[in-house]
């Protein structure tokens, strides 16, 4: 048999053996099962339609659309490196993404011929680098955390950049050595620049504006007439939790709360008003693709998309039912135990450090969720140092992403990325912990 034919052969195996020995009857197994499908269906809910279906076509846009050239000029292997590195470390701070919806993004500008070292850094970038995540943790865990956190990670999607093209050289020579087989002939130019630029930005604002975050300051009105203020923590089916101005945590069933009220700054208006300014970009799109765009055009680009969302689907649902069923939703217990994590991270000695960059590089965090979750572990006993680990690791990281990359990029550069995510985000928390 072919690769593909024992591929096939160990799936088969593998689901048997799920089957017949895994203890189903049992409570823990059983509650474990249905985190899976609730994580699954969460995922469904709250990413794909706004934030994933988005993504896949602008990845698809990117690896027919975009300009070859161009993407070696900015992301290749012979690209200004001080340049390149720099765009792409920041990236972050425009795209508000989680680990699994960067993925495309990733593939589509690796298909164009970026190189590794720039392309590692977006994908590291792109969730680690969450402008209201970073504030929501400096407000809720402490502006040290913070700090430490969005310093950290735009250091970290640098330097992993680096090491991977120093990791694979000889690939990256190779490359660049070939580079005028990424040079586009000049029909491709047809429509001018600044009308491409045009629609990749509604593309992008689309994505921006639909999954803009709530904001982390709001104020409660309960059915006592009651109003708390303060900043979100967690918010669920359950209700809301509220740390006040007195650091006081608050917690307002859902069936109690009466009118929530986001204030009046610039971000809460934004997403007081998201969906309309979305929408204003999907016509201002449509727009564009009636008069600029012919139809096969149209076909190319729906193919490239489907394409990518037959590689990319399949094993990000695969890998959260995983992620579900061994770690749970936040707040929610599956098969490892909660408590069992809580006891192993406490203190911010290098190995308690490392467990936490190693489970966060396997759970996986929906935006902004990261933060509740660290704030029960600390409350458990969990260590700044450890804490900061999981911040670095965990967004960037998930089982889910790292089934996708292996497809991506090969079995080796995947292990290889994932091995300097947990080693880096370790040693982070290890030095500054103390600090903390």
């Amino acid at each position: 048999m072919n690769r593909k034919e024992w591929s096939i052969a160990a799936v088969l195996v593998s689901v048997f053996l799920l089957a017949y020995f895994v203890p189903w009857s049992a409570p823990r197994v059983r509650g474990a099962g249905l985190e899976s499908f609730l994580m699954l269906q969460d995922y469904a809910r709250q990413h794909v339609v706004l934030c994933l279906i988005p993504a896949l076509f602008i990845a698809g846009a990117i690896a027919v659309f975009v300009s070859q050239a161009a993407v070696m000029k900015y992301f290749g292997a012979k690209a200004n490196k001080v340049l390149s590195y720099s765009v792409a470390s920041i990236s972050g701070t425009i795209l508000a993404v989680c680990s699994c919806t960067v993925l495309p993004l990733f593939a589509g500008i690796t298909t164009r011929g970026a190189g590794l070292g720039p392309a590692v850094a977006f994908l590291y970038s792109g969730p680690a680098i969450n402008v209201l995540a970073i504030v929501l943790t400096a407000r809720v865990l402490g502006w040290k955390l913070g700090l430490a956190r969005a310093l950290g990670a735009v250091a970290l999607s640098i330097v992993i950049g680096l090491l991977m093209h120093v990791i694979y050289l000889k690939e990256e020579r190779a490359k660049a050595a070939n580079g005028d087989e990424f040079v586009i002939p000049e029909d491709e130019k047809a429509r001018p620049l600044w009308k491409n630029a045009a629609y990749f930005f509604a593309m992008v604002a689309i994505l921006v504006f639909a999954n803009w975050g709530k904001p982390a300051s709001l104020s409660l009105t309960t059915t006592a007439g009651q109003v708390v203020s303060g900043t979100r923590v967690l918010e669920n089916a359950a209700g809301i939790n509220v740390q006040t101005e007195a650091g006081e945590q608050v917690v307002v069933p859902a069936d109690q709360v009466t009118a929530v009220s986001y204030g009046s700054g610039l971000y809460a208006t934004i997403y007081r008003f998201r969906f309309w300014i979305a929408g204003f970009f999907m016509l201002a799109l449509l727009g564009m693709l009636a008069a600029w765009f012919r139809k096969p055009e149209m076909e190319e680009w729906g193919s490239a998309t489907w394409g990518f969302a037959k590689q990319i689907m399949p094993l990000l649902f695969a890998g959260v039912l995983v992620a579900g069923f061994l770690l749970g939703r936040p707040g929610q217990e599956a098969l490892i135990p909660n408590a069992w994590i809580a006891s192993l991270v406490g203190g911010n000695s290098l190995w308690a450090n490392f467990l936490a960059s190693f489970s966060g590089a396997l759970m996986y965090f929906a935006t902004l969720t990261e933060v509740p979750i660290l704030q029960g572990l600390i409350g458990s006993g969990m260590g700044k140092g450890p804490a900061l680990s999981l911040l670095l690791a965990g967004p960037a990281l998930s089982l889910p992403s790292m089934l996708v990359l292996r497809s991506v990029m090969g079995t080796r550069k995947m292990l290889t990325y994932v091995t300097l995510v947990v080693v880096l985000s370790t040693l982070a928390g290890w030095v500054l912990g103390p600090w903390l």
